[in-house]
């Protein structure tokens, strides 16, 4: 079963900024109306559910809903050292989680795709958790999400094609760290990031953001580990930047 769910990402994350605190939370999935469908080749009794637990490890670095899947080993969500999709760019540069999500709903590869909304509104705040069950069918045998770092310019975190645990009641954790997606050069310039990030992190700012990509800013790199955040215009390296991983992601088989 493919259960994929479409936000308006970037006006749920700008409703989110009329709260000027950031208090951490961890929240259950709150699943959205949605379409789902079911491959023929997946019978119910081939599925397999897993209980996915995501942390913001930051001290003020908002991410957007990950969009999480699982898939056989040809899937690749983003790869180091090569161009961003269009996907991960939307999501990286605008909070724009539809084009990516589309893909993995359209791919033969894919056994499940879930957006998972922490909060209401949604960000995932720094301190908090999102807990969500995803399934997996038959050779679906990896797990990948990307989620956008809401206070960059095309900066994202996720994990690419990390192995599912195989037994029941097994556990796996693993670190997710900050990566630039190579698209737009990081200006750190409020007019240059999308609307929310000042109001959600408590800063004060006249620039009205953008949802949208500058190709003035167009970078034509390749994906990296993220340098961080030089404080060299209106991010502040104390508050928005980090240091190790960002993410903690926690994946349970419950059956």
């Amino acid at each position: 079963m493919r259960r994929t769910f479409l936000l308006p990402v970037v006006a749920l994350l700008a409703a989110a900024a009329c709260n000027d605190t950031m208090e951490p939370e961890t929240a259950e999935l709150q699943l959205e109306p949605a379409f789902a469908s079911e491959k023929a080749s997946e019978k119910a009794s081939d599925m397999r559910t897993y209980e996915v637990t995501i942390t913001n490890l930051t001290g003020g670095q908002p991410f957007t809903p990950p969009a999480a899947a699982t898939h056989r080993r040809a899937i690749d969500a983003y790869e180091v050292g090569r161009p961003a999709s269009f996907g991960v760019k939307e999501i990286a540069e605008n909070g724009n989680l539809d084009p990516f999500v589309m893909a993995l709903q359209g791919s033969k590869d894919v056994s499940d795709a879930v957006v998972a909304v922490a909060g209401d509104p949604p960000p995932l705040f720094p301190g908090a958790s999102v807990t969500f069950e995803i399934e997996a069918g038959d050779g679906a045998q990896f797990f990948s999400f990307v989620s956008m770092l809401i206070c960059t310019n095309d900066g994202f975190t996720g994990l690419d094609a990390v192995k599912l645990p195989n037994q029941v009641g097994s556990a796996a954790s693993f670190d997710a760290y900050a990566y630039d997606a190579g698209t737009e050069l990081n200006t750190e310039d409020f007019a240059d990031i999308v609307p929310p990030c000042p109001v959600l992190t408590g800063v004060p700012s006249s620039d009205p953001g953008t949802g949208m990509s500058n190709p003035a800013l167009a970078e034509n790199g390749v994906i990296s580990m993220h340098p961080g955040i030089t404080g060299d215009d209106d991010l502040i390296a104390g508050l928005h930047g980090w240091s190790g991983p960002v993410a903690r992601v926690t994946i349970e088989r419950l059956d």
